[in-house]
């Protein structure tokens, strides 16, 4: 094969179609907001329009969300700020979130809105700093920004908790998730899910939730179970043992229904059950 060959093999195909990227998006976004709402110009152009990338506006709007008289929002800011810069990934990886949430939730317009706005999308980003600091061996003030989480999203996630990718947290408010929980990519949760404990064990004790993951509002699974790749928890269900991959649990107890659940349900954001219960509790 020759050069040329080689180098044409190389080249990105640039459809003029496609979707500009996240952050081209919610900068054009924010100028069209800023000009269509005057009394909203200054905060658009603090957060999102005077910066030059993502993960520069990202840490702009943690700090001016959870900056208070113990840790001043520059300082939170700084620490943002280091995380992205030492982990470029946490970057990507915020982008992917905002995607999710611009995708699967229909109230969703844009980026600016859930970028501003939405504490489920806030309060992970937070949680991934914290993860970040955690790791770092910095856990004191890993926990204090797991804190304010709390208090300001009324989203608890510990900061040892391992998220994945493209994961969409819907509404927020009440999610509490555990120490040794683990989270996989392209996930989606409603508020008031629990990934928790059964309270009678120790060490290594909260879910492992598959990729592609639906848990329902209200959702309970408890203790060290796995909820298989693509599988469904219905709202209001509590799980205490281990969902195969592709089947809705619903219930409390949680029992399998409709095995295999629809395809992908974590995107498709699909509540519905079938009518037909297996006769056996998972």
């Amino acid at each position: 094969m020759g050069r040329e060959e080689l180098l044409s093999q190389r080249l990105e195909v640039i459809d003029p179609t496609a979707p500009p990227p996240v952050w081209a998006a919610l900068h054009s976004e924010a100028e069209r907001a800023a000009r269509s709402e005057p009394a909203l110009a200054s905060l658009l152009n603090a957060v999102v329009i005077s910066h030059e990338n993502l993960g520069d506006a990202l840490s702009y709007q943690l700090a001016r969300k959870l900056g208070d008289q113990e840790l001043r929002a520059m300082s939170l800011r700084e620490l943002a700020t280091q995380a992205y810069r030492s982990e470029p990934s946490l970057v990507d990886t915020a982008e992917a979130d905002l995607k999710a949430v611009f995708e699967r939730d229909p109230a969703c317009k844009g980026y600016v809105q859930p970028f501003l706005f939405f504490k489920g999308f806030q309060a992970l980003q937070t949680q991934r700093v914290a993860h970040w600091l955690w790791r770092q061996g910095r856990e004191t003030i890993a926990l204090y920004l797991q804190s304010r989480m709390s208090e300001v999203f009324q989203v608890d996630i510990h900061p040892a908790t391992r998220i994945g990718k493209g994961v969409f947290v819907d509404h927020g408010t009440g999610i509490v998730i555990g120490e040794t929980a683990v989270i996989g990519d392209d996930v989606s949760m409603l508020q008031g899910v629990t990934l928790g404990g059964t309270g009678a064990e120790r060490g290594d004790r909260h879910p492992k939730i598959g990729k592609g993951v639906l848990l329902g509002a209200g959702a309970k699974v408890l203790g060290n179970i796995t909820i298989g790749d693509y599988a469904k928890v219905a709202s209001g269900s509590v799980v205490l043992k281990p969902v195969p991959p592709g089947c809705t649990a619903a219930g409390v107890p949680a029992r399998l229904v409709n095995c295999p659940t629809c395809e992908e349900p974590a995107r498709s954001m699909d509540h519905t059950l079938a009518e037909a219960v297996y006769d056996y509790v998972i």
